[in-house]
């Protein structure tokens, strides 16, 4: 059975590249997250002010690639101590976020 979770960690591009590669998952789709904008725009999200971050929805089968791999490529992936910013990217769309969709999801990410 798929499961879904969300991670913010810098340009969704590079991230949605990152866990294109790994074995077990069937969909990465990139957009917006946690703002107060309906229908954030690319161009209004750059420019700050929508309190979104760019965000990818990761579709995988947990019989293949478990939490713990995803959690660990995540934080392998990027600095989540720096505050808003993921190397030349800088603005609150690339801070640090995991959104996930199951409470099962949520324990394992603090626990992790």
């Amino acid at each position: 059975m798929q499961e879904k979770i969300v991670f913010g960690s810098g340009c969704f591009w590079c991230t949605e590249a990152v866990f294109q590669r790994l074995k077990g998952i069937s969909s990465v789709i990139s957009g917006y997250a946690g703002g107060h904008t309906d229908h954030p725009s690319y161009y209004g999200v750059a420019m700050g002010g929508t309190g979104h971050a760019e965000v990818i929805e990761v579709t995988f089968d947990p019989a293949i690639v478990s939490l713990d791999t995803l959690f660990a490529v995540f934080f392998a992936t990027h600095d989540p101590t720096t505050l808003n910013r993921q190397g030349a990217d800088v603005g609150e769309a690339y801070r640090s976020t995991i959104l996930t969709t199951t409470d099962a999801q949520q324990e394992a990410a603090v626990a992790y």
